[in-house]
């Protein structure tokens, strides 16, 4: 049997949310004395700004109206930091964030319009305040938890380490607050994968796994896929991993991973003047790219897995652990445009980090996490805004641009263009549903990189390939699609060459094949 992945994240528009900073819900009643950082306070401060599992709910018709159908939730379970990474308990969603019965509440609004939601897996390691950690801590090596965990000696030093008297037990990065989980112990593991098993049952549709590589078991992270497709076989599981993963795209592991290689590529080439040069995101250096070594990274991006697993990977270009776009690219509002049509486009899940639409910034952790402006519209980029709406839009209305094979078309100078081309039955006009014949939907993406207008013909064999004699003779007609205020407007190819396309400097150009002129 081959490599299988869910159809639907094939067809899913992601949108990250680090709840703490998306919405606070009016609904949502704290305990008395709850005191939370005022809305919007630099990201840079430490504490909580209050955003819940509610105002998520309060806030799904906009992310509908934005084109969006599934939710990528940084951690949810209880913690004592504001971005949940430092677990006290993975059987509870965190009171702050409105407990479990929020949650309940929110994959039921969103299941019943059709979203899906993943949830973000912290299985490497936990917060000093894990409630097994903990039981050492009091009671040392009589507790039974003690091989949870690997303890160097006793008592405990969680809090007041230091390079004399440093914590005594192994810790994610040597960060006293962060102690590793013992994964080869028999109860820890059983508990992280019941764990795995009870959230999935709960109804989310999924797990982010952080930090996979940094559990060097692989044996576990096939007994969690096992557990995981067991309890819903169209759940997602995708790993946090920066780079090309083809030990952990076989089919046993992960579905897919999060896609910065994409990422990087489209900095490198889109943003090639703009991106900072010591910018170097989850340590990965962005190397500035010409075009035919842009090309040769897509395709090499592409080929690289199995198909099943290319259409299921989760392409994004920021996160919670990155610089936000307009920071990236130094304020490039067209290099922004110009990666986010790619990445509608692509191959692979689009996930946009929450507030990318709109314009927010702000430079890597913790700069990017900034709240919301839910009451500041006026800091809003409308244009932006409707250029994502737009965007998505044109992807869940065109299949091709989701499971449609991948050709690179042109690839110099500085345009750069593919094919999305998606062959389907349609019955011959009169014959009614019998004998479909075959009928081939094809997209034309182009993008000029320049500052200036660009003149070209485009061969749809791709350049220095041979045509196809049908290709040849044929006089296939195409629609402009994109932009969306030059919608409409026809060529027609000859001799197999789309000729004097006009591309507008730092735009996108798409076509769609059509059967009228």
């Amino acid at each position: 049997m081959g490599v299988k992945t869910p159809d639907w994240v094939k067809h899913a528009v992601f949108y990250q949310i680090f709840p703490d900073r998306f919405r606070r819900s009016p609904r949502l009643e704290h305990a008395p004395g709850i005191r939370f950082k005022p809305w919007g306070a630099p990201p840079s401060e430490q504490g909580f700004q209050g955003g819940d599992l509610l105002g998520i709910v309060d806030r799904l018709d906009y992310l509908e109206e934005l084109g969006v159908n599934a939710l990528y939730l940084n951690p949810i379970f209880s913690s004592a930091s504001n971005h949940r990474y430092h677990t006290f308990d993975y059987m509870k969603v965190d009171p702050l964030l409105g407990g479990d019965a929020a949650f309940r509440e929110l994959l039921d609004r969103a299941h019943a319009r059709g979203m899906r939601v993943i949830i973000d897996g912290v299985f490497n390691h936990c917060g000093r305040g894990f409630w097994p950690f903990h039981h050492i801590l009091e009671t040392g090596k009589r507790s039974p938890y003690f091989d949870w965990f690997r303890v160097k000696g006793l008592p405990l030093r969680p809090y007041h380490s230091n390079e004399q008297q440093p914590h005594n037990y192994a810790a994610w990065w040597n960060l006293p607050a962060l102690p590793q989980l013992n994964i080869g112990n028999p109860g820890m593991r059983r508990y992280l994968l019941e764990v795995a098993r009870h959230w999935i049952a709960f109804g989310a549709d999924g797990w982010r796994l952080d930090v996979p590589e940094e559990i060097e078991d692989p044996l576990f992270w096939q007994e969690f896929r096992q557990v995981v497709k067991e309890t819903n076989p169209d759940a997602y599981a995708v790993g946090e991993i920066w780079h090309e993963a083809d030990e952990w795209l076989q089919g046993d592991r992960f579905d897919g991973v999060m896609n910065y290689v994409l990422s990087r590529a489209a900095y490198g080439y889109f943003g090639a003047e703009t991106v900072p040069r010591d910018y170097r995101p989850g340590g990965y250096t962005i190397e500035r790219l010409d075009t035919p070594a842009f090309a040769a990274a897509i395709e090499r991006m592409l080929e690289r897995y199995d198909w099943q697993v290319v259409t299921a990977q989760f392409n994004l270009l920021n996160s919670h652990d990155t610089a936000r776009n307009l920071w990236a690219l130094d304020g490039d509002a067209s290099a922004v445009k110009l990666c986010l049509l790619l990445q509608m486009t692509l191959p692979g899940a689009p996930c946009v980090y929450y507030g990318e639409e709109i314009g927010m910034n702000g430079g890597p952790d913790p700069g990017c996490r900034g709240a919301f402006p839910w009451e500041e519209r006026q800091s809003w980029n409308g244009e932006l805004l409707e250029t994502y709406r737009q965007a998505i839009a044109l992807r869940h209305s065109r299949p091709a641009l989701r499971t449609g094979a991948y050709r690179t078309l042109v690839a110099a100078g500085e345009i750069f263009g593919f094919s999305r081309s998606l062959c389907r039955d349609v019955p011959p006009a009169g014959q009614g549903t019998e004998e479909a014949r075959a009928q081939e939907d094809q997209l034309i993406v182009l993008f000029n990189r320049a500052k200036s207008t660009a003149r070209l013909a485009v061969p749809l064999a791709g350049e220095g390939q041979e045509d196809e004699e049908k290709l040849a003779s044929a006089q296939p007609v195409f629609r402009t699609i994109w932009p969306p205020e030059a919608s409409g407007k026809l060529h027609r190819a000859r001799n197999g060459i789309l000729w004097d396309l006009a591309i507008p400097p730092r735009e996108t150009l798409i076509l769609e094949g059509t059967d009228s002129d």
